[in-house]
């Protein structure tokens, strides 16, 4: 499904709920123009999606609707129709440094970090090395301008958030991350070596999600950060996808609750680690 695609389906759910919460009130769109003191025009373009509306605009719907326990869904909903699903061209435009840049606000006034992951170990965690390996990979694949060495730099700076501050920080990896070899065999050493001695720090929790441990209920999705309460923000194949809409950061908090409900930490998870530092230098079994 292409960008526009996707936001025009976002935008005509919008206005069917629109539509939909006037009803319930009873009201013409006539009346609440009206008690709106707008344009009845106005009503019809909103609930036809041809126009976006403000927060103001939802404000003034909900309260005049005798529904202003839905305001804070709705602001959200048209804020991330605006903004939520950015393709990776279009973010990594004028390289990986600034891409990199984009996220140190969000990661500044956040206090509560909860990270799940099914293909990489999050850059917090990361090594230089491996940061090295992991850029130049998608450098090559997407991104026409050579300014990996910056964006590692900012990358590896980002890291002091780690120390600084009460932050707490929770991270879920599936078992397979740390088998995924990223680098050389050295490199994955490294970093395997680095999460182990990360896990130790008293503000962080690490998580492992064992390869034969029962899916049946919660199995591997895709990878996501939680942002305290207030955001999650998803990596896609295509796209870097910002979710603020309340009900839907409390799907992402509930998923992490189940995933974290199946993995091993202290001790358990540490075996893990270990077992795949063995790994890299373990002979290879040849059928």
């Amino acid at each position: 499904m292409t960008r526009s695609s996707n936001s025009n389906q976002a935008r005509a759910a919008l206005a069917r709920r629109l539509r939909e919460i006037r009803k319930d009130a009873g009201l013409t769109a006539r009346e609440l123009a009206a008690r709106a003191g707008w344009h009845e025009s106005k009503c019809s373009r909103l609930e036809n999606g041809r126009t976006l509306p403000s927060d103001g605009d939802l404000r003034a719907w909900t309260s005049h609707c005798d529904a202003k326990d839905l305001t804070a869904d709705l602001i959200a909903t048209a804020r991330n129709i605006q903004g939520a699903y950015v393709e990776w061209q279009r973010m990594e435009r004028a390289g990986l440094r600034g891409a990199q840049e984009s996220v140190l606000p969000l990661w500044e006034r956040t206090r509560h970090f909860r990270t799940y992951t099914s293909s990489l170990v999050p850059g917090v965690l990361q090594t230089r090395a491996y940061t090295e390996a992991v850029l130049m990979s998608i450098k090559n694949r997407r991104v026409p301008i050579d300014d990996v060495e910056a964006a590692v730099q900012v990358r590896m700076d980002k890291q002091r958030l780690l120390y600084e501050g009460p932050r707490r920080f929770a991270f879920l990896l599936e078992e397979s991350v740390l088998r995924n070899r990223i680098g050389t065999c050295e490199d994955m050493a490294e970093l395997l070596g680095n999460l182990l001695r990360l896990a130790k720090l008293p503000n962080l929790s690490l998580g492992v999600i064992p390869l034969d441990v029962d899916r049946t209920g919660m199995w591997p999705v895709e990878s996501f950060w939680v942002f305290d309460d207030a955001q999650v923000n998803v990596e896609l194949v295509a796209a870097y996808l910002t979710v603020t809409q309340p009900n839907e950061v409390a799907a992402y908090a509930r998923t992490f609750t189940a995933l974290a409900d199946i993995a091993v930490h202290g001790p358990a998870a540490r075996t893990l680690i270990e077992e795949a530092i063995a790994a890299l230098s373990a002979p290879r079994q040849v059928p």
